[in-house]
Parts: C-alpha cells; sequence; structure tokens
C-alpha cells in the first residue's frame, strides 16, 4: 500500500476545471455535473516526469512545424514492444494516425466496401459498432459466452456467421475491453485460423496491451505464425498506457507490403500528414524513460480492483466481478440487484457515479457497468460504498 499511496501523493493531480471530459463533460454526457466519474477510461495521474520534460524542452524550442519519427523514437518503441511483450517489430511495417478509433475507421474503409459486413465480438468497446455502420458496413454481431462472469469466444458462431454473411473484416479487441480477458496463444490461433480459412481480414486493436495482471500472458497477434501476417492490422498507443490521449498519436503495424501500400495511398485521401508533434515527442520519451513509473500504476490498478472484488463480495455479495485479467477497468454483472430499467436512476440519482453502462457494450449487458480504475483509491472506495448503499437500501 506504501507504494500505491506514494504513486498516488505523487501524480494524482484534481482534473475539475481542466476541461477534461471525463470530469467537466459529465453535464453533457450524463444531465448531471455531481457525479464521481469513473467511466471514459482515462487516468487522474500526471504522465512521467521525463515525459513532462521532453514535452516542456519542446516548447522552450517553440517551433512547432511538420515534424517525423526519429530514428530514436523507433528505437524507443521497437524495444518496449520487445522487452514486454515479446514482439519483434519491424520499422517498415509502423504507420501513424492521430487515434486508434482513427485507425480501425480508415482500414475498414481501404479494405472493404459499403455494404460489406464487418464482424465484432460484443460486449465490446462501442466505438467499434459506430466505425461499422457509420462508414455503412453491414455490422455483424457474435456475442461473447457469458459463464458466470468469464468470457469466451464461441468459435462455431463466428464460423457460421462469417460463411453466412459473407464476412470482410473482423475487428477484435486484445486484450478485451471491457470484459478484461486477455486471450491465450489456443484462442487467438483458432480464431485466426478461421478468419484465414474464409479470407477475413483482422484488425487487432491492442491499445490495451501494457495492462497485463500479474501471472498472464499477453499474447500479440503479431507473435503469432507468420502466416497470419497478410491478414493482420495491428493498433496500439501509448495514450492508454501513459494518459496521452489528448496528443492524438497511435501507430498502425501493418506487416504485409501491399497492404500497407493500400493502407498509404487512402491516408493520403484522409489524413495527410496524421502525425503529431508532440504526441510523437511524449510517446518516445515514456516508452524510454517511464517503465518504474508504469510499473508503479499498475500496482495503483491492481490494488483499486482488489477493492471492488473485496467490496463488492462484503456489500454486494450478488454481484459478478469478472475476471480482470487486462486493462484498467473492471467489469460487473448488477443483475441481481437492479433491472436495465432502473439502472440510471440507480447509478446516477442514488449512487452518484458516472459509469459506463453495459448497454454501451451490447443490448444483452444492461444490467452491466464498467468502472475505470485509473484513480485514487479514495475515489474506488467512495463508488462502492454509494453503490452498495443505492442497491441494498
Amino acid at each position: 500500500m506504501n507504494d500505491v499511496k506514494t504513486f498516488c501523493d505523487t501524480y494524482y493531480v484534481d482534473r475539475k476545471q481542466t476541461d477534461s471530459e471525463k470530469w467537466d463533460g459529465l453535464e453533457e454526457k450524463f444531465g448531471q455535473g455531481n457525479l464521481l466519474p469513473l467511466w471514459v477510461a482515462d487516468m487522474d495521474f500526471q504522465i512521467p516526469e521525463k515525459a513532462r520534460e521532453a514535452l516542456m524542452e519542446r516548447v522552450e524550442h517553440g517551433v512547432f512545424g511538420y515534424s517525423k519519427p526519429s530514428d530514436t523514437y523507433f528505437d524507443a518503441f521497437i524495444n518496449w514492444q520487445q522487452k514486454r511483450h515479446g514482439i519483434e517489430l519491424k520499422e517498415e511495417w509502423v504507420r501513424f494516425t492521430t487515434g486508434v478509433v482513427n485507425s480501425f475507421n480508415f482500414i475498414i474503409q481501404a479494405f472493404s466496401q459499403e455494404g460489406d459486413a464487418v464482424l465484432v465480438l460484443p460486449p465490446v468497446y462501442y466505438p467499434f459498432f459506430s466505425a461499422v455502420e457509420k462508414n455503412n458496413r453491414v455490422l455483424i454481431h457474435s456475442e461473447l459466452r457469458n459463464d458466470g462472469g468469464a468470457f469466451t469466444m464461441d468459435f462455431a458462431d463466428i464460423e457460421q456467421k462469417i460463411i453466412a454473411h459473407n464476412i470482410k473484416i473482423l475487428l477484435h479487441c486484445s486484450p478485451h475491453n471491457p470484459v478484461g480477458r486477455v486471450w491465450t496463444r489456443a484462442e487467438l490461433t483458432t480464431l485466426f485460423d478461421i478468419c484465414q480459412k474464409h479470407g477475413v481480414l483482422i484488425i487487432s486493436d491492442e491499445i490495451h496491451q501494457d495492462f497485463i495482471r500479474e501471472g498472464q500472458e499477453f499474447v500479440s497477434a503479431l507473435r503469432l505464425d507468420e502466416k497470419y501476417q497478410e491478414m493482420l492490422f495491428v493498433l496500439t498507443s501509448a495514450s492508454k498506457s501513459f494518459n496521452l490521449a489528448g496528443l492524438l498519436h497511435s501507430h498502425v503495424i501493418i506487416p504485409d507490403e501491399e497492404k500497407r501500400r493500400r493502407f498509404d495511398a487512402h491516408l493520403e485521401k484522409v489524413a495527410n500528414n496524421a502525425q503529431s508533434t508532440m504526441g510523437m515527442i511524449a510517446t518516445e520519451a515514456c516508452y524510454r524513460y517511464g517503465e518504474e513509473w508504469f510499473d508503479s500504476l499498475q500496482q495503483v490498478i491492481e490494488h483499486n480492483y482488489q477493492i471492488i472484488r473485496r467490496e463488492a463480495a462484503r456489500l454486494l455479495p450478488k454481484a459478478v466481478v469478472s475476471d480482470k485479467q487486462g486493462t484498467y477497468l473492471a467489469w460487473l454483472d448488477l443483475s441481481s440487484y437492479v433491472t436495465e430499467e432502473k439502472m440510471t436512476e440507480m447509478m446516477q440519482e442514488r449512487a452518484q457515479i458516472a459509469i459506463d453502462y453495459g448497454s454501451w457494450f451490447s443490448s444483452n449487458f444492461g444490467q452491466f457497468i464498467r468502472i475505470n480504475l485509473a484513480t485514487k483509491p479514495e475515489n474506488i472506495e467512495l463508488a462502492m460504498t454509494r453503490l452498495a448503499d443505492a442497491l441494498t437500501n
């Protein structure tokens, strides 16, 4: 606990009145400004000091014209991927956009046609849905199996949907947001074999790759058999790991040369110069100097997750807290306590907390909530106390 307290004392900041979407956007999103915000997935912690220094050095330089990634940038990024995840990454595979959501929109646009079908595995990060529908593609669901809070892929259903709808692209979340699964090598291989058999391209959103609990192994799509690389797009960013989302910088990793050419041609039409100078500077500094900071952050996330588990067991014993193998998000089944119709009243009017509702991730999960753990423990404790009071009184 001492390490957790030290990290929070050093890096936690009050974000009210800073134009924070998470804190200052409550009225717009929820219709109430008095809620404890534990919703959108960003953190309440300052970035590593070395990263702030790198940004300030560029501010002092005073010029913010067009920039390109340096050799040292690629060294830092490639070394992080190899050291943390065993990924052998090649510089020529890497492209840049201003965000992972933009990336999967661009890939869908470049590698499918209007009217083509795209498969998702809900409950899943809700921008997946809009990326398909707003690009006039057909959204197909293969819902994860839920066995008492433990989620798995339904491979028979996935293959049936691929065949029945002539699926062109699978939009895949790994680790999975919101259910917290870190997929095993065997699961991914089975999934990728099905996709390869039927000519389905795979977009693997791996933005939560660094948030892996002790005892779990993250297997990137890039660590699977090379035979899958011709069908693969892998999306990463330091924006989740180091809270850099506002600096608008992410990676698209494309091992296949022909697909890189097609992606480049599309990007020239829709997002020419999709590189953020400050994003590159902060990302390089975080990957180069931020490992100790990140490992301490992981302790805070784990501590907060254990608060959720402990307080749920004590105060809400019928709630089901899914095993969080990855991400910094907790996924709770409250169906024993509240109906979907009463969920908004219970969360906002009675508990006075702002969370992500399960219905945002799938219409079949309206009695679930997602809680953001990337804050100080006092906020998690307060949220659980309010939640228990609302649901049991």
